[in-house]
């Protein structure tokens, strides 16, 4: 078997220094990520120690309607708590017992901390021992940071599965097993299993696990696989553990996902006569999938503004599968180490920015005209109101985009904008 490269073996010398701006940021909190990771962890439930602010971003986030039952709610910080002149953790108490009465099936709790709670210095971790010891092992808490000081939202995730990692069960065996770390739907997860079972790679384990009681092993033999560029915390964490990094692009697009599963093949020495058998037929449907689409944006001008983290490898799909032109890269982290794939296969010379300046880099749109935009949604309106094309970034993450037989659908959420506004145009 190949021995995949440890993040720290990555050499720099061979990454692009991305320009850094500092300044005013527009992006959303890590609570955010409860909305796909309460979808994907389905015995779990999310309390949000939070602010109203909080509990109305999650609920218009989410899009719940009425009789809707979801697993996720705030425990509200008043002007009481806030101020210190309340014991919170008695407060905490009170909502995770209200809680579990009104669920008495529940069995996993993550306490989520927002700004507000980490403001005032407010310690969950404690919170949760705490509550594990009180509830006898009946119900198991975790903790784990969705503030927005400082992040943006997917690193809600990364701070969730980052913190799993401590939970994850040694694996002690000599039987290599390759580990899929970041949240996929779940049809996804199956059509990616489907493509490992036929490649011979039958020991694949996802985190997270669909269930918290199905926390994959992790030791010396596991190969970590990235399917989200956002998971730096989570890699180190894992290699932590004694875990190898699998270096790859990420699956989004034909040749995205040819490649992701191929440094997974080469790992597990899958002869190469039957990987070329197990994709050929999914590539090509890809593939043709794509080539609808490309005629709308082949020759299309497009600039990122930084809000998901998923900017460098959907620029790499625009750029070198639909023909799009890239104006501008904007990320808001850039992890070298998670993304030394994807950059040896954008074009030289591209413009990366690293963190965010907002009135420059707007300054930079307006004088560009790109023919799409792809940015946050408070960003989306105004440009929008002065006649420039945008695509909402968030909107990717709430769809199923990975792999080969979503590589079309991928495409046609940037055609969408354009087709709006040649309909509209008079």
């Amino acid at each position: 078997m190949n021995q995949p490269a440890a993040i720290s073996d990555i050499p720099i010398e061979t990454c692009v220094t991305p320009e850094q701006e500092h300044g005013e940021r527009a992006v959303f909190c890590g609570l955010t990520s409860i909305i796909w990771l309460h979808r994907k962890i389905q015995d779990a439930f999310f309390l949000v120690v939070g602010s109203r602010t909080c509990a109305h971003l999650i609920q218009s986030a989410a899009g719940v309607m009425i009789f809707a039952e979801p697993r996720f709610a705030t425990a509200v910080l008043q002007e009481r708590d806030l101020a210190g002149l309340a014991d919170c953790h008695e407060e905490i108490d009170r909502v995770v017992a209200q809680v579990l009465e009104r669920r008495p099936q529940l069995r996993n709790l993550f306490l989520v901390s927002s700004c507000p709670s980490e403001v005032i210095k407010l310690d969950l971790e404690n919170a949760a021992g705490r509550l594990n010891r009180q509830y006898g092992g009946r119900v198991r808490f975790f903790d784990y940071s969705g503030s927005g000081i400082e992040t943006t939202f997917t690193q809600g995730e990364d701070s969730c599965l980052s913190r799993l990692v401590e939970h994850m069960p040694a694996d002690d065996s000599n039987e290599p097993r390759l580990l899929i770390a970041g949240t996929l739907p779940d049809i996804v997860e199956d059509q990616f299993l489907r493509l490992f079972g036929d490649l011979g790679i039958g020991a694949v384990d996802f985190l997270p696990a669909r269930s918290l009681d199905d926390l994959p092993p992790v030791g010396k033999q596991t190969r970590v696989l990235l399917a989200q560029p956002y998971l730096g915390q989570t890699a180190r964490a894992l290699i932590g553990r004694g875990a190898s990094l699998v270096e790859a692009p990420y699956p989004l697009g034909a040749e995205g996902t040819l490649e992701w599963l191929r440094a997974a093949a080469r790992t597990f020495a899958v002869d190469d006569d039957r990987f070329e058998r197990v994709t050929a037929a999914p590539l090509a449907r890809a593939q043709r999938a794509v080539a609808l689409q490309r005629k709308r944006l082949e020759g299309k001008r497009i600039a990122f503004l930084p809000d998901s983290q998923l900017e460098l490898p959907l620029a790499r799909f625009l750029q070198r599968e639909c023909g799009a032109s890239l104006l501008e890269i904007g990320t808001p982290y850039f992890d070298r180490q998670s993304l030394a794939a994807e950059l040896e296969l954008l074009p030289a010379g591209i413009r990366i920015v690293e963190g965010q300046a907002l009135n420059r880099q707007l300054d930079r749109v307006r004088a560009a005209q790109p023919d799409l935009t792809v940015c946050g949604l408070g960003i989306a309106n105004p440009l929008e109101a002065e006649g420039l094309r945008t695509k909402w970034s968030i909107e990717l993450m709430f769809s199923p985009i990975q792999g080969f037989e979503q590589a079309g659908d991928l495409a046609e959420l940037f055609c969408r904008p354009l087709v709006r506004n040649e309909r509209l145009a008079v």
